[in-house]
């Protein structure tokens, strides 16, 4: 890791040369994009970690690629289009290299008649009713679809998508008022008018997408979107950020307004808003409804009517769903399977040290499991004694032992990563000295980081607890507990497979690279690869379970291995390291846990229903009234049934630590968002299980070791 900011250092003299050279034998100078294209190309070249060969052929899969950006339902360009674009198909890697910057202003004209077009087809056919009697079907998928041929075509696709959004909205105000049928002030309206209804609502979500096309789609925003196409095909995490979209996360990060605590991203393929991500211990984490991915459909102020989000940007959302503290905002969720669900939140002010390592104990039976859960492997790189997630969670371990618990689970679901050098501390607390990770630049040369403190804080069972989002620097400690025969890892057949590390790079040499608000933004940059220290790269396969738990997650291909561009997985030399000496056999326990998990009916209808959900996102959707009901009714009896299923019908014994709870009385709402935080992992089947599969390990421990464990049956007089 000591090369790493050599290696930066030399990226920004390749850079500095590319601007340097730039324009040389033209009798104009470089343009903002040449400058910032060539310079991106110079960065992709010199210094990606597995940099994919600048030429023709890439030109062609970008070429491709950014229709896809531009057009993902492929309803707004002809196959005429593309194919008069085509003269530009070998052109990008010029592009790239110093040629005048030309295609994404060729497509974006193009771009920008053909949506004002599709603007005058919409509202030509959202001016007649539909007839949902009809029975016919719409596809979705935009990969089982050509681009229109002609106009007719066009208009065609454009008609059922329509009809199909209007469907949506009409069985939902069907809903609406045959649960509101009698209640006093309820208007009844007829279904012709509700069926007007629906459509004067679709078109005001198109007018929302055409105006932003027309208005706010400029150049810029069509070159942001051309750059990132260039750098996420050499992998998912290089990216270029602009600089309204870097100061804009800055903004978003400070933390010092009041609203529901996620943080938006706008999907430009499917002009949508979705949740980015969230605050743990703020008002959309604590409701438990809200997920990472979930599209926001409308936000509505209270008991008002709800504002259509369709088309809106992050900001004009942003202003939506922030507010006074206290106040209730209420958004409609698109999930991840297609189901709507509507959500009501009280804004209130973010606390940022909610996101710090925490902890409780689980008492079951005769046993007290210490439980602690890192949200994110934090560290404040700014200040010298600042929070650092190793440390925490060292002093958590150690409140943990005074309460002289039987065992740890340490939960890193959606944990994403975050510091390496912490990762590397936190996984030395549990083993005596040795190495935790292994890491190759491109140059293949690989470096081994080792915990070299031969006390270990810890000895007695483990378990670590992850999912589909349990990513990068959680997967460095699951993989090194694994390796080392530490402890069992429980969870989905498999951690999210991001085995890379990146580093930012500043475009504006004449602020040394290194400004994140510098007039040519910036480039995050996939720097190097991390390998188990067995040998194999947590890359695209993650860390697989030792005990595998069936989630509503499974089938919905959301992991780095589902990413067309992710970097390979592969192998290197094993690093020398010593097993742990459990005195329980580890491979026995997790027989009998995947055993009990296999024999839960709890389980095993999640899993079905799961697998059953997953198809129904891959199929044609019915524009006929009864059938679309009837599949809705389905998915939303399926989506109930599974949410029911993962809570436990008899609440888990939890409780906080002494040291906690004297602190909580001092901070009446933290003390309340505390209990709620401990009333959902009570009924949380996951943890039940892992607090299971613990006994197991304390029961053999005892066993081996001789101890006979009785209740205490003394009785003070």
């Amino acid at each position: 890791m000591k090369r790493l900011p050599i290696l930066v250092m030399m990226l920004v003299a390749v850079v500095f040369l590319a601007f340097q050279t730039m324009g040389t034998g033209k009798s104009d100078p470089p343009s903002k994009y040449e400058k910032i294209l060539q310079s991106v190309s110079a960065l992709l070249t010199q210094g990606h970690f597995s940099p994919k060969e600048i030429n023709d052929d890439f030109s062609k899969k970008i070429f491709t690629k950014y229709f896809q950006q531009l057009d993902a339902n492929k309803n707004i360009f002809l196959q005429s289009d593309i194919e008069s674009l085509s003269q530009y198909q070998t052109k990008i890697d010029d592009e790239l290299k110093g040629a005048p910057v030309e295609f994404f202003l060729a497509a974006g004209k193009i771009f920008d008649k053909r949506a004002a077009e599709s603007a005058a087809i919409c509202k030509e056919i959202l001016a007649k009713p539909f007839d949902f009697t009809i029975d016919e079907s719409i596809i979705t998928d935009p990969d089982k679809l050509d681009y229109p041929k002609d106009d007719a075509a066009r208009r065609e696709m454009w008609r059922k998508k329509l009809k199909y959004l209007t469907l949506e909205r009409y069985s939902d105000m069907l809903d609406t008022r045959e649960k509101n049928k009698g209640r006093q002030g309820f208007v009844v309206k007829s279904n012709e008018q509700l069926e007007k209804d629906a459509r004067d609502l679709v078109q005001m979500a198109m007018n929302r997408i055409f105006d932003h096309y027309k208005y706010k789609f400029d150049d810029d925003d069509k070159f942001d979107l051309f750059v990132n196409t260039i750098t996420q095909s050499m992998d998912p995490y290089t990216e270029y950020f602009p600089p309204v979209e870097k100061r804009y996360f800055d903004e978003q990060m400070s933390g010092t307004f009041f609203g529901i605590g996620a943080s938006l991203l706008y999907d430009e393929t499917k002009g949508s808003i979705k949740i980015n991500s969230l605050i743990t211990g703020s008002p959309a984490w604590k409701s438990g409804e809200v997920e990472v991915g979930d599209i926001i459909v409308n936000v509505a102020q209270g008991k008002s009517a709800p504002v259509d989000l369709t088309g809106y940007t992050v900001e004009d959302a942003v202003k939506l769903i922030r507010g006074e503290k206290g106040t209730e905002v209420r958004l409609t969720l698109r999930k991840s399977d297609g189901a709507l669900k509507t959500v009501s939140l009280v804004r209130d002010k973010i606390v940022q040290d909610e996101t710090f390592a925490r902890s409780a104990i689980v008492k079951k039976g005769d046993e007290k499991i210490g439980y602690i859960y890192l949200p994110e492997f934090y560290a404040d790189f700014e200040h010298a004694n600042g929070r650092r997630c190793s440390v925490d969670v060292a002093n958590e371990v150690k409140k943990l032992k005074e309460q002289k618990v039987d065992g740890i689970v340490i939960d890193l679901r959606n944990n994403g990563g975050g510091s390496l050098y912490d990762v590397v501390q936190m996984a030395g607390l549990f083993i005596e000295d040795g190495p935790i990770v292994q890491v190759k630049d491109r140059y293949g040369n690989p470096s081994i980081l080792r915990d070299k403190d031969r006390s270990v804080l810890y000895d007695g069972p483990l378990a670590v607890m992850v999912n589909e989002f349990s990513a990068s620097a959680s997967e460095i400690f699951a993989a090194a507990i694994q390796d080392y025969n530490r402890g069992i890892i429980i969870g989905s057949t498999s951690t999210y497979g991001k085995g890379s590390v990146q580093r930012s790079i500043g475009l504006d040499p004449e602020n040394g690279f290194s400004g994140s608000n510098s007039d040519l933004g910036a480039v995050k940059l996939t720097l190097q690869k991390f390998y188990r220290i067995n040998g194999g790269s947590t890359q695209l396969k993650g860390v697989a379970s030792d005990v595998v738990l069936p989630d509503n997650l499974e089938h919905l291909k959301l992991r780095e291995r589902d990413n067309e561009n992710a970097l390979p997985w592969d192998e290197i030399s094993k690093a020398p390291y010593n097993t742990w000496n459990a005195g329980y056999d580890l491979k026995s326990i997790e027989a009998s846990s995947n055993e009990r998990i296999k024999n839960d009916a709890a389980f095993e209808t999640i899993k079905q229903n799961t697998e059953w959900l997953a198809k129904q996102n891959d199929k044609e959707y019915s524009l006929q009234l009864d059938k679309y009901r009837k599949e809705q009714k389905q998915i939303a009896a399926t989506i109930r049934q599974n949410e029911s299923l993962m809570k436990l019908g008899t609440p888990m014994s939890l409780s906080f630590l002494p040291q906690d709870q004297e602190r909580f009385q001092a901070d009446k709402d933290k003390q309340t968002r505390y209990n709620q935080w401990l009333k959902n992992l009570s009924t949380d089947i996951y943890l039940d299980q892992a607090v299971k599969t613990m006994n197991d390990m304390i029961s053999q421990r005892n066993i081996a070791l001789g101890i006979n464990k009785q209740p205490d049956t003394k009785k003070a007089f």
